[in-house]
């Protein structure tokens, strides 16, 4: 396979942006030039890489091309900045990252702020269970995840437990729980859920026999935790948020089940490249998620 750097480039702007004419902003070049590049590319390897929808996606194929483009990419700026004579880090390099969005909305993003100068980070919010899956297809190079078994090409490192506690305001413990935790009340209790791969709370309420909920779906870390707040139903809350659990903006939150905590594993997954760009912000997530999350 006989491919060029500025088609690798082409194929992971693409990715990136979303789009061709995003591409061809991000590379300074016509949106023609792109499309060039890619059908190169494609004609290169004899198959199709990218399904030109909005946003593009790229085919299985196309996923072991966009490893080797971001790999590539990051080994070239590695390789730009150790060459560099002025004394200074040169271009930012960029580093797509998959994060949990409890993560992301608790203690990832102060563990990256000491790297923005040097580092651009592209990062994707999925739930825990399915940012291995952005690894698998090139989208990221590294990700926070709860899946121990290193993805293929990848290594793994355990970060730490994120424990989540069933929470309710008083008030909504009141009406929908006055004779505590029974079997009848959570399968008429509202629930708030993250998304539709959010199995947290349903995993909770499997336990006690319960398959059909009412559920109110709020996609947001952030506004999970203040829909509980507010009282629309009671979440699985994460103990590094319960410290936002306070203020205005809705009710105290009280824990519904002493015994009904739920512990994820985090962990730390990776390119094996040598790369001293990722090594840096594995370093500084890892030494971050270790000093916040339960061991």
């Amino acid at each position: 396979m006989d491919v060029e750097l500025g088609q690798l480039k082409a194929l992971a702007a693409a990715v990136l942006t979303g789009s061709l004419d995003g591409a061809a902003r991000e590379l300074h070049v016509t949106p023609s030039a792109v499309s060039q590049r890619l059908k190169a590319l494609e004609a290169a390897t004899g198959r199709v890489l990218l399904v030109r929808s909005r946003p593009v996606r790229v085919t299985a194929a196309g996923a072991a091309v966009l490893r080797l483009a971001r790999q590539v990419e990051l080994l070239a700026a590695d390789a730009a900045r150790e060459l560099r004579t002025d004394g200074t880090s040169g271009a930012p390099v960029t580093v797509p990252l998959a994060v949990n969005a409890d993560s992301l909305a608790t203690w990832l993003l102060p563990a990256l702020a000491p790297l923005a100068a040097e580092h651009r980070f592209d990062l994707h919010s999925a739930d825990q269970e399915r940012t291995s899956d952005l690894l698998r297809d090139g989208t990221v190079m590294a990700a926070v995840t709860a899946a121990s078994e290193p993805v293929p090409g990848c290594r793994a490192v355990r970060l730490g437990v994120m424990r989540y506690r069933p929470m309710a305001t008083a008030a909504f413990a009141g009406r929908w729980f006055p004779g505590g935790v029974t079997a009848d009340a959570l399968a008429v209790a509202p629930v708030v859920v993250f998304d539709r791969d959010d199995d947290l709370q349903h995993a909770y309420l499997r336990r006690h026999g319960i398959t059909h909920p009412a559920v109110h779906h709020v996609p947001s870390s952030a506004d999970h935790l203040r829909a509980v707040r507010l009282g629309l139903g009671w979440g699985a809350v994460p103990d590094l948020q319960l410290a936002q659990a306070a203020g205005p903006g809705g009710g105290e939150l009280v824990e519904l089940d002493a015994d009904g905590a739920t512990d994820v594993v985090l962990y730390w997954q990776q390119w094996r490249l040598n790369s001293p760009a990722l090594d840096r912000v594995a370093e500084t997530v890892i030494t971050t998620a270790r000093a916040h999350l339960a061991p």
